[in-house]
């Protein structure tokens, strides 16, 4: 600020002694200055004395601050209202915020953040991230081939082709490149009382047994038999036909049964096919107990309804088959895919064909040490 060269009291005594009588001219020959200059004190600060100039020149310092916050609270308010986004959560948004406020409206960095209510610290951090480059299209790679698989089951593929990664890191790389699975919403209904399943001990203790229904391109409907072991997870058959009788069933069960062995119990719903005279005579001469869940109440066939969801979803939904052959084909790929490669969230993301190897050395080193076998050569645990 530019500083006067007379002060309030010398301004007051020199209009002092121009109403004493002194000549203008006289009087500006002596301080100095020009009539104009005297004539606008005389204006300004006519009939005051000391006490009043400097109050007057305490108000209008007090007025120029007030107006000079005004406008600078206007113009943070602008500043504000033109910021590219409505909320500022993340890191970057709040950066991107600062930047916009520098750019568009002239502000300092230190203004700005103050403005955006954002450290200055956050703002002039720079990360020490290594480059996920290759991360990132080796992700986006497994994201495409596996459409429907989330991040746990990517970084399961990623740790088993060497990746050393966290699982964090996996999920904040999928989020950035947004590779979200759309959940498939479904109609609510009301639950009931739900029992807790028992879980199988070992394989072969319970198969479940369930329909799945699809088309072809050409508007042909067909069923897929599902066969799942409750205990290891295994799909262990799916079979794809335009008709399936309860004599096809009890043959499929047959072939199954030929390499896997006899299950202690299967579990199905109350279809017509899986309640036919044909089902009830095979489970007599086979010996094997045939549980049905209570009509109505498909929760209690949990492990096939579960997997009939997976199969929906990560291959019926996604897949158009123009042929009953070419859907036997596709679906026989898919069912090797799940037992040998797709890692299973309830089995420590083990595969359900890796899991059964594992159970299977265990319960063979158990069963050499106490040398007993049931009928289908399956090892029992002692006691």
């Amino acid at each position: 600020m530019k500083r006067k060269r007379f002060s309030e009291e010398q301004i007051i005594a020199i209009l002092r002694e121009h109403e004493a009588g002194v000549a203008t001219a006289d009087l500006c020959r002596k301080h100095g200055m020009s009539s104009a200059s005297l004539y606008a004190w005389k204006a300004k600060f006519g009939g005051m004395d000391v006490s009043d100039a400097q109050k007057l020149r305490a108000l209008e310092a007090e007025n120029a601050k007030l107006k000079r916050l005004l406008a600078e609270q206007m113009i943070d308010n602008a500043g504000l209202k033109d910021l590219p986004g409505k909320k500022m959560v993340t890191p970057a948004q709040r950066r991107e915020a600062v930047a916009h406020l520098m750019a568009g409206r002239q502000m300092s960095e230190r203004r700005a953040c103050r403005v955006a209510g954002v450290e200055r610290a956050l703002v002039r951090y720079r990360s020490r991230r290594p480059d996920d480059a290759e991360l990132r299209t080796r992700l986006k790679a497994l994201a495409h081939e596996r459409r429907r698989f989330g991040y746990r089951r990517l970084h399961v593929l990623l740790c088993r082709e060497g990746w050393a990664v966290n699982r964090k890191r996996v999920q904040r790389l999928y989020r950035e490149e947004r590779l979200m699975v759309r959940k498939r919403g479904s109609r609510k209904r009301a639950l009931g009382l739900r029992a807790p399943l028992p879980v199988p001990d070992r394989p072969n203790a319970c198969w479940s047994l369930d329909f799945v229904h699809d088309q072809m391109t050409d508007g042909r409907r067909f069923r897929v038999l599902v066969i799942v072991d409750d205990c290891t997870r295994e799909c262990l058959g799916l079979v794809p036909d335009t008709s399936i009788s309860g004599a096809r069933v009890a043959r499929e069960l047959d072939r199954i049964i030929a390499w896997r062995g006899r299950p202690a119990a299967v579990l199905s719903d109350n279809g017509t096919e899986l309640t036919s005279n044909a089902i009830l005579a095979w489970a007599d001469e086979r010996r094997i107990a045939w549980r049905y869940i209570q009509p109505g109440k498909p929760v209690q066939n949990a492990f096939a309804e579960s997997f009939n969801a997976r199969l929906r979803d990560e291959l019926l939904n996604e897949t158009l088959f123009r042929s009953l052959g070419e859907a036997r084909r596709l679906i026989e790929a898919w069912r090797h895919d799940y037992n040998h490669h797709r890692p299973h969230s309830k089995l420590g993301w083990l595969t359900p064909a890796g899991y059964a190897a594992r159970w299977q050395e265990n319960e063979e080193l158990e069963g050499r040490s106490s040398g007993a076998f049931n009928d289908d050569r399956i090892p029992v645990a002692p006691g």
